[in-house]
């Protein structure tokens, strides 16, 4: 629980979103996201990872069912960086960026959801990418990721594993953990998660 975590001075606290609804050539989806996480450890100073869930495709209609996870670990670089970090293990694991539409289905996605209480690009620019329509999110050209993840507190199927790792985390602009954003989901999109086998790497 990341109210548990001992954050060394120089690190931040790492949030980092996994998912996967397509084969790779490691097997099915829920095995590549445990190589994924087997890699991670082999770099980061991993804290905590999530359960393992099933989740519809996002958006609806767009693909067969995800597998979704969460993992916490301490980090002492930059954002850019921690960015880089996760595209090259996407990489790896055989995502292929180019020509692929925003919510097509995914091979491996590893997102970064949060860093301590960092916000990029700055707070208003913040509030406003959060108040867009969620296909409208990005700002091009951007050389760092937008922290913390614009869409995070309307995704059940990210707020449901990073409750496993960091319930207390606290979003810095809305001032809401990630238990009390969970709980203002409707009823039924956190009832559409549903809690696979335990992992097994």
């Amino acid at each position: 629980m990341v109210e548990q975590y001992i954050i060394d001075e120089g690190k931040q606290l790492a949030l980092i979103a996994m998912g996967a609804n397509l084969p790779s050539a490691a097997g099915p989806a829920a095995t590549t996201i445990e190589i994924a996480v087997a890699q991670l450890r082999q770099e980061l100073d991993v804290l905590a990872v999530s359960e393992f869930y099933r989740t519809p495709a996002f958006a609806p209609a767009t693909g067969p069912d995800y597998v979704n996870a969460a993992l916490a670990a301490r980090w002492s670089g930059t954002p850019r960086e921690l960015m880089a970090l996760l595209h090259r293990h996407e990489d790896i694991l055989g995502r292929d960026r180019e020509g692929v539409a925003r919510w097509a289905p995914r091979l491996v996605d590893l997102d970064l959801l949060a860093l301590g209480d960092l916000v990029l690009p700055d707070g208003p620019t913040h509030d406003a990418l959060r108040a867009r329509d969620r296909m409208d999110r990005l700002i091009p050209g951007a050389a760092d990721p937008i922290v913390p993840h614009p869409g995070l507190q309307e995704r059940a199927f990210v707020l449901r594993p990073l409750a496993d790792v960091a319930p207390q985390w606290r979003h810095p602009r809305l001032g809401r953990t990630v238990q009390q954003m969970l709980a203002d989901l409707p009823r039924d999109e956190q009832d559409g998660i549903h809690l696979l086998a335990r992992r097994t790497i």
